[in-house]
């Protein structure tokens, strides 16, 4: 197990495609996560498909209790999007596994997203919603592992 669970600092992790949206759930994950004395770091990466990289870095620093990813998957019309999803996702889960380090997603990809405002208010609330949820999800986590680790 990782020893910087003893330690609250955690690392958020931003996708910079559609960083308007996106945001909504890092700011949201950084006040709550603060507010129960959590130490946040959040770093912003080129896109999606970055983020598992990047978590497996910080992972190895040993310098995190845990990693919470945030990014925004959509179909751009060029190429299956699922797949970039896919790969993300597994990759976040291979961090975790291989490095102990808890690693959370908040990775969305809407079955339809369009660039309009109805669609960008949507997201973005709910990215605010699914933020509140990587919080409470990487608290708990923290705490069951802290327990089981004693």
């Amino acid at each position: 197990m990782n020893q910087t669970l003893q330690s609250p600092r955690v690392a958020v992790l931003s996708a910079s495609w559609h960083a308007d949206i996106v945001s909504q759930a890092s700011d949201t994950i950084k006040t709550e996560l603060e507010q129960s004395g959590h130490q946040v770091e959040c770093l912003s990466v080129p896109g999606a498909y970055e983020i598992p990289l990047h978590a497996q870095l910080l992972a190895k620093s040993g310098r995190y209790s845990a990693i919470i990813a945030c990014g925004l998957v959509v179909d751009g019309g060029i190429y299956r999007h699922d797949f970039v999803a896919q790969a993300v996702i597994d990759g976040l889960m291979r961090v975790q596994l291989d490095t102990e380090t808890p690693v959370f997603s908040v990775v969305l990809t809407p079955h339809h997203f369009h660039e309009h405002e109805t669609h960008a208010q949507f997201f973005s609330s709910h990215f605010v919603q699914k933020g509140r949820e990587a919080a409470e999800a990487c608290q708990q986590t923290l705490a069951s592992l802290r327990a089981i680790t004693a």
